[in-house]
């Protein structure tokens, strides 16, 4: 029941978070956005915690995960290197959450081989866009692509529970395409599409991280 009321809350905030982004109203967004992500550190920490490691590493990145969402939120060109950065540590810390609680197993192999291509395909695509971003984009990517793979892990290795498994592949997906998102609107076409796209997914995929800290056993 707790669970549900705090679904219901985070769906509230992020529709009032979508119409302020229609609207361009940036002062009201960003402490509506803000309090959404403080929502998501909420939920993993009122989560019951069966394997602590996986807990920590993973609230580690969810705090960065709240980091990168006000600094993007932020007008200034530089906040969105530091916004990436934010992110980019995140993304550590869920990967070496994944890797941590799952063994290696056929799943990471394919998960390894699928996800060179896309993103590879991805960086490719922004490549020609992306200038004195090259580098930092390129890094990003790289640790995006690890923090999936080791999703793949999870979905793969049978030790863990099943609901636990699939909230951390489908999160880790989403987070990704989420962030596909950000890339179009900074480096390609900024438009109010992709954020209407964007912070569902990731909205969704931060959510699901933080349910699972109590569903993986």
């Amino acid at each position: 029941m707790f669970n549900l009321l705090i679904i219901i809350l985070a769906v509230i905030l992020l529709c009032a978070l979508l119409y302020f982004e229609k609207q361009g109203h940036r002062k009201a967004a960003l402490p509506t956005k803000t309090l959404l992500s403080c929502l998501f550190i909420f939920t993993a920490l009122v989560q019951s915690h069966p394997l602590p490691e996986y807990f920590y590493l993973l609230l580690i990145g969810l705090v960065f995960g709240l980091g990168g969402d006000v600094f993007l939120a932020l007008p200034q060109e530089k906040m969105f290197l530091y916004g990436l950065v934010s992110f980019l540590l995140g993304h550590v810390f869920y990967a070496i959450a994944f890797f941590a609680v799952a063994q290696l197993n056929p799943w990471s192999g394919t998960g390894l081989g699928i996800c060179l291509v896309l993103s590879g395909g991805i960086y490719l695509w922004l490549r020609p866009r992306l200038g004195s971003m090259n580098l930092p984009v390129l890094f990003y990517v790289i640790v995006i692509t690890v923090m999936v793979v080791g999703a793949w892990s999870v979905i793969g290795d049978s030790q863990l529970a099943f609901p636990g498994r699939v909230i951390v592949f489908i999160g880790a997906v989403s987070f990704y395409f989420s962030d596909v998102f950000v890339a179009r609107d900074r480096f390609l076409k900024p438009e109010l599409l992709n954020r209407l796209i964007g912070l569902p997914l990731y909205y969704f995929g931060q959510f699901l991280f933080a349910f699972s800290v109590g569903l993986l056993q």
